[in-house]
């Protein structure tokens, strides 16, 4: 290892051990599932067993809200996020503890239900939500179905096109056919040549950061070992893209890793489904196996010399685990826990291989983009911000859904037009866009283009590009609360001002009007962070106080200026 880049004491053990990595986690899940105590009673012997010390197993079971949640024989996921808070002012969640006789992150007192608070379930359209094992309850009556009063609701997702030609949705609201991409690039096109359409294209990264994607492939320098990961770790509540992809068109976002690899010289690929996801995880475990029956992967790809290999990773339960870095750490069986950069991934990522990593949204746009050309692509959207985006409507919406747009679409356009407004008795208050650290926008400032650069000059993000609707009957301390609440539960605790500062800062949640002690807060967590969870809070703080004004209870916009 470079020691410019420091020694690493849990990757060096896990190399002369085999490099357990996934399969510490997965041995993990297995013992946690079949376990009645907690990780210090059984997570040492797991990693006993792979000849790793017992920290080594205490460390993520006792990180990963999937490992660290007490267990029944019946064990309910119940969303608690952005989404399905808006849904009915939380008012679901003490519904859902009293059928089921357990408090949340609790067990009932007979021992036979367990109850766990998850943050996005991918449902944001019809919620709220809940996971009972892996059967999904969604609605109004979602304490009924959990009673087996009425038989468990899940739509499906509502998904259109709004730009005539999809990309991202070409199978899902078109119809192109995944893999027919791949086998003409490995009869008449070079590495080089998909390199350059994806540069010429201007194609951005879909998971909120928005880096070059041409860049970042760049930046591997197809070295020996590079490794591409497709990021389906999709945490921003109030965003279900990833989800609708990997359930709806799972091949083309393996089509699209596996077009990625071939660009970067790579002969691995991974994709990181998250475990909130268990129909997406099924749906893109069979479409691997198709892929493989059908010789588009493995020791002679598409009937060429191609050698390239894919397989499925689960997560365990951990947004900011969806960070880059963070996933690296997941994969290779440590705390998902984000590290400091440089190095950057694509010098030194999983297993010190350089690693590429990308969005599943960015993925599934590559085979259009190879296929119609960079030049095709780069002329939708804006000069500066090129190419199409889905958008998430959350269920406050008259016609909640997945839309594709084109980027510089008005977000008046997409709430008025494509969401049709609030259902009727709802009055919009304000849009959470962007995911929980994106930021807000109040009803009468949605005059505002859907871009990274447009959002951020009103204190917004493109993120995900979830729209989340708050009416009037959520009172607007009870969403900043909401959102102080997410970040402590969610810092994965690496530094200091993001551990402490999101707790202080719920703490802090009822004075008002704010005081020094705040700003304070907020610039320490903005400048100090590690990573852009700690650095994004302040913002998304801020912007929800200039959305609602004096509707939040003593506070003035310009307070911490």
């Amino acid at each position: 290892m470079d020691s410019a880049d420091g020694f690493d004491a849990f990757r060096a053990l896990a190399e002369r051990h085999g490099r357990p990595g996934a399969r510490l986690i997965e041995s993990l899940a297995e013992a946690a599932a079949g376990a009645s105590g907690g990780p210090a009673e059984w997570a040492p012997g797991v990693a006993e067993r792979l000849g790793l010390p017992a920290s080594a197993g205490l460390g993520p079971a006792t990180f990963y809200a999937d490992l660290a949640a007490g267990r029944a024989r019946r064990h309910v996921r119940v969303c608690t996020a952005a989404a399905c808070f808006a849904a009915g002012a939380g008012a679901h969640l003490p519904e859902v503890e009293r059928v089921l006789g357990a408090g949340v992150d609790g067990v009932s007192p007979d021992g036979q239900t367990s109850l766990q608070a998850v943050r996005c379930l991918g449902y944001c359209y019809a919620g709220p939500a809940c996971l009972d094992g892996d059967t999904s309850c969604t609605g109004p009556t979602l304490a009924d179905q959990l009673a087996g009063r009425v038989p468990p609701q899940a739509p499906p997702i509502p998904a259109a096109d709004t730009t005539g030609d999809p990309v991202v949705l070409a199978g899902i609201a078109g119809d192109e056919v995944p893999w027919q991409v791949w086998a003409e690039t490995l009869g008449a096109r070079t590495p080089d040549q998909v390199r350059a359409e994806i540069a010429a294209s201007g194609l951005r990264g879909r998971g909120g950061a928005g880096f070059p994607v041409a860049a970042k492939w760049a930046a591997a320098g197809r070295s020996p070992g590079t490794v591409v990961i497709a990021n389906g770790d999709e945490g921003d509540p109030g965003s279900y893209a990833d989800r609708l992809l990997m359930e709806g068109d799972p091949g083309r976002v393996l089509e699209g890793l596996a077009l990625a690899c071939f660009a970067c010289g790579a002969r691995h690929g991974l994709v990181m489904v998250r475990s909130e996801y268990p129909q997406a995880l099924a749906a893109m475990r069979d479409a691997l196996r198709r892929a493989y029956d059908d010789g588009h992967l493995g020791r002679t790809a598409g009937g060429g010399e191609t050698d390239l290999d894919i397989r499925i990773v689960e997560g365990a339960g951990s947004y900011v685990a969806g960070e880059e870095t963070a996933l690296i750490a997941s994969l290779e069986g440590q705390r998902g826990c984000a590290r400091p950069r440089p190095p950057y991934p694509t010098r030194h990522g999983l297993w010190q291989a350089p690693t590429v990593v990308n969005n599943v949204e960015t993925l599934a746009a590559v085979p259009w983009i190879v296929r119609h050309g960079g030049h095709a692509y780069a002329r939708r959207g804006t000069p500066a911000e090129t190419g199409t985006k889905l958008v998430s409507l959350s269920e406050r919406f008259a016609r909640p859904g997945c839309y594709e747009v084109e980027l510089g679409t008005p977000v008046l356009r997409i709430v008025t037009e494509l969401g049709g407004g609030l259902k009727a008795g709802s009055e919009l208050e304000v849009v959470q866009i962007g995911g929980p650290l994106g930021g807000f926008l109040a009803a009468d400032r949605l005059d505002t283009p859907l871009t990274e650069a447009a959002l951020e000059s009103r204190g917004a993000a493109l993120g995900h590009a979830g729209l989340v609707a708050f009416d009037q009957r959520v009172r607007p301390e009870e969403v900043l609360r909401h959102v102080w609440r997410f970040a402590a539960a969610e810092s994965c605790g690496a530094c200091s001002p993001c551990r402490v500062g999101s707790r202080r800062g719920l703490e802090l949640v009822g004075d008002t009007p704010p005081g020094e002690e705040y700003a304070r807060l907020l610039r320490v967590m903005e400048e100090a962070s590690m990573c852009a969870f700690g650095r994004r809070v302040p913002p998304a703080v801020r912007s929800l106080a200039r959305a609602y004004g004096d509707r939040l209870a003593g506070w003035d916009p310009g307070w911490d200026r």
